[in-house]
């Protein structure tokens, strides 16, 4: 019952706060601006073909397709991911600053409720902002072209929501760690450039969860199972290290 209050209470400051506004803003532009960029894109190459064709480039008639739309999906959700990170790296730090968890805590919230109940909303405003752009660029595309040429789809789409599952848990594990925004954002980024270089290992890249950013024909299971284990593996720590935590 506490978890839910408390849960409440952290939507609740979202909403004053203004980031749920600024996180709309966010997934709502991205999903805008992969339609609207590949629909752009002929008449963008019209302009330039005189200058193109003085450097010796020809250009030829563009074709445009869902592809290019959903192309443009997957190379502009890194950085909503980006911004997502930034702007919720403060969900812990701000309570210890405050001094606000200390004074929950003695009113008889527990630690894990804490790790659970922010785990919870973090999650939250990832998956919904992630199918918020996800379904007004699938709308778009549908409109304008036909989004059955697009294969993959859903593993990508799956793939990817994910990913940034993982990097929940990161900043949630590295919130129980460090008192500041740039100490979580640092230990997250570490582990995502880890997984980066280790993910150019063929030994390795298959279970890796970068793995997940660039999904092909082949399976993915190996990767889906590494993450998921991985994520379970950190919540887990986070609460173990909330813990034994230092108010």
């Amino acid at each position: 019952m506490k978890t839910l209050v408390f849960i409440k209470k952290e939507l609740l400051e979202t909403v004053r706060s203004g980031k749920i506004l600024i996180l709309g803003m966010v997934f709502v532009f991205f999903g805008i601006i992969n339609p609207a960029i590949a629909k752009l894109t002929p008449w963008m190459m019209e302009l330039m073909a005189d200058q193109l064709a003085e450097a010796g480039m020809i250009v030829n008639q563009v074709m445009i397709d869902a592809n290019t739309s959903w192309e443009q999906f997957f190379k502009n959700i890194p950085m909503a991911l980006i911004l997502y990170a930034i702007i919720s790296s403060s969900i812990f730090t701000k309570e210890y600053q405050s001094g606000t968890l200390v004074l929950m805590l003695t009113k008889g919230l527990r630690r894990c409720q804490v790790v659970i109940a922010k785990a919870i909303v973090l999650l939250l405003g990832w998956t919904i902002g992630y199918f918020v752009c996800f379904g007004i660029t699938y709308g778009y595309n549908a409109y304008f072209w036909d989004n059955s040429v697009m294969t993959n789809l859903d593993k990508s789409i799956f793939s990817w929501w994910l990913f940034g599952v993982f990097v929940v848990t990161l900043i949630v594990f590295f919130s129980t760690l460090s008192r500041s925004n740039m100490g979580v954002l640092l230990g997250t980024i570490t582990v995502i450039a880890l997984s980066y270089i280790l993910n150019l290992i063929p030994q390795f890249s298959p279970y890796i969860p970068t793995s997940l950013m660039s999904v092909t024909d082949q399976s993915v299971i190996k990767a889906v199972i590494f993450t998921v284990t991985l994520s379970v593996i950190l919540f887990v720590s986070s609460i173990l290290l909330m813990n034994k935590k230092a108010m």
